[in-house]
């Protein structure tokens, strides 16, 4: 568990990173951009990079071999680039140049995202991963509150300071991480037991993309479009909903937001144990039963603090969604293919993110913004019946990485 406290400075420096980045990044665009749906999706570039390169990345790590492990090599090259880009942002000289440093703060962040989660179960038993994810997650979430919290303050000392500190932080994360993390090497130790057995040592099995989209991983990764489709769009379309709907004020019905944050960080840790005591499956579908409810209700709902207060319970079951999916997905496959399925997970949720917001836009311009919420409870109805489609939760095929008995001596 210390090893997974450290890890998780990757997450708490790359959630600090694009907090930072989704707040103040915006306000660049606006002196070039009148139009705030081009700076939109000028602001969705990272999700594009996702759905081209993670799952390439992610399934390139699985295969690399080099004496500094498998992931590391990508945190090595991508944490440093995404440091100096990201600090550069603020110095852009004109939209060219602003839009030249996003792009390639982006590219780096893709280089290493998949790679630094995939390394959680990697230097994790099976049965400990969905308390490791709420940990990582934990940190990832105090990484973006702490941006919140400081953020204004440094960008009133100049616009370039909140990129510096998140350049800065990156790094030291970067050397914590090298300094600590040591990569496990399952594989180059059951050859070479075998080979100390006497047997002929196998070949590494190939690891294929399309061999990982078996039927109850296609269930899996279709319950989590639709439920990244629910949340994605009302995160990104609440505050219209708070001002129009219900009468807030646009500070209100940011801050509302707040309720739902912190509770999901407060119950990351206890959703992972849930997963690891009840099993992933239970507990994600309590969770995405629970938000079919939250949503369904909260289109009756008109009052700030009922509304606050439902939120507080909708960020308790996403944490039970969240913190448990990944798990589950890596669970379903070979130890070998942690990395590729890891990129896959980000595939799926990125193509949401990116489907989302336009979609349920156009909805509520038919009719009306009673239909976000409703369109939200038509996505956890769906992420649900996905679950209900799979008879069981399946166990990992594979060796744990962690288990260093060669393969001759079992």
């Amino acid at each position: 568990m210390k090893k997974t406290w450290l890890l998780g400075l990757g997450f708490f420096s790359i959630s600090l990173t694009w907090a930072l980045y989704n707040a103040f990044v915006p306000l660049f665009l606006d002196d070039y951009l009148k139009s705030a749906a081009m700076i939109g999706f000028m602001m969705t570039i990272d999700n594009y990079f996702a759905i081209i390169l993670q799952p390439w990345i992610g399934h390139r790590s699985d295969k690399t071999n080099t004496r500094y492990g498998r992931r590391m090599p990508y945190l090595l090259i991508g944490m440093p680039l995404g440091a100096v880009f990201a600090t550069l942002i603020p110095w852009h000289t004109g939209f060219v140049t602003l839009v030249l440093f996003m792009v390639f703060m982006n590219l780096s962040m893709s280089l290493f995202r998949a790679p630094t989660v995939a390394l959680m179960p990697d230097i994790t038993p099976e049965p400990q991963r969905t308390k490791a994810n709420g940990v990582i997650n934990f940190m990832g979430g105090i990484g973006s509150v702490l941006a919140f919290g400081i953020g204004s303050q440094l960008y009133g000392i100049g616009s370039y300071v909140p990129f510096l500190f998140a350049g800065v932080v990156m790094l030291i994360c970067l050397l914590v991480l090298k300094a600590v993390i040591r990569e496990p090497a399952a594989l180059e130790l059951g050859l070479a037991g075998n080979a100390a057995a006497g047997e002929q040592p196998q070949p590494k099995p190939q690891i294929r993309i399309k061999d990982q989209l078996d039927k109850t991983t296609v269930l899996i990764l279709a319950a989590i479009f639709f439920w990244f489709v629910a949340y994605q769009g009302v995160e990104a379309l609440f505050t219209l909903y708070g001002t129009k709907q219900v009468g807030m004020s646009d500070a209100e019905a940011s801050f509302s937001l707040t309720f739902f944050s912190l509770a999901f960080l407060l119950f990351a840790l206890p959703s992972g144990w849930l997963g690891a005591r009840y099993g992933k499956k239970a507990i994600i579908s309590t969770g995405v039963a629970g938000l079919f409810l939250v949503f369904g209700v909260m289109i009756f709902i008109d009052s700030v603090l009922w509304l606050r207060v439902l939120l507080i319970v909708g960020g308790i079951f996403w944490a039970c969604i969240n913190i448990n999916s990944y798990p589950w997905v890596v669970s379903t496959g070979r130890e070998e293919s942690i990395g590729t399925r890891t990129g896959i997970y980000y595939f799926v949720s990125s193509l949401a993110a990116i489907t989302s917001p336009p979609l349920l836009g156009w909805l509520i311009d038919v009719f009306g913004y009673p239909a976000l919420f409703i369109s939200a409870s038509v996505g956890m109805l769906l992420a649900l019946c996905c679950l209900f489609s799979i008879p069981r939760e399946r166990q990992r095929v594979g060796r744990d990485p962690l288990d260093q008995t060669p393969v001759g001596m079992k």
